[in-house]
């Protein structure tokens, strides 16, 4: 990729960005508050927001669904179409070696993802009526905290000098 591209693609990135929570930024600016004001939760999130709100939140509510899912479906699509190619470049791996190579290689990708996209799943993506703050601000911790610091741990698990001191 020439650098044009790169910079094209690094600045459509960080204007989606920007835009995609802008609409949540819009639609909440106009709700009424009442009662408490303080958000249980360990950052300002939308729905411990939403919470605090007198207003309806089912237009915010559907939005959320439709944005979350339009954005996260295509990135998890794209990951497991590449996922299917791997493996089945690593299938036509004649040697055994070489395919437990391959696949410890990239098991460790996968399983930063997948544990990824189940926690932000069970957050977001979950009815309203299943949802708590506690179990809200549980998963936040998760994909917030845990996950980072479990992402180098399960990369070098890989590594030959962690696999030797065992």
């Amino acid at each position: 990729i020439n650098e044009r591209v790169s910079v094209s693609m690094a600045t459509g990135c960080w204007i989606f960005a920007f835009l995609v929570p802008l609409a949540h930024t819009v639609f909440i600016s106009h709700f009424s508050y009442c009662g408490s004001n303080k958000i249980n939760h360990f950052f300002c999130d939308v729905s411990a927001l939403l919470r605090l709100s007198c207003t309806s939140t089912h237009v915010v509510d559907s939005m959320t669904d439709v944005i979350g899912a339009s954005v996260a479906f295509p990135c998890f699509m794209t990951i497991l179409t590449s996922y299917v190619y791997i493996i089945s470049a690593i299938l036509r791996i004649r040697s055994s070696e070489g395919r437990h190579r391959a696949f410890s290689t990239c098991s460790s990708h996968l399983t930063v993802v997948i544990l990824y996209y189940l926690i932000i799943m069970c957050l977001y993506m979950r009815p309203a009526s299943m949802q708590s703050l506690d179990q809200n601000k549980l998963f936040a911790l998760f994909y917030n905290v845990l996950i980072p610091i479990l992402n180098p741990v399960i990369y070098s698990l890989k590594n030959r000098e962690v696999k030797g001191a065992q």
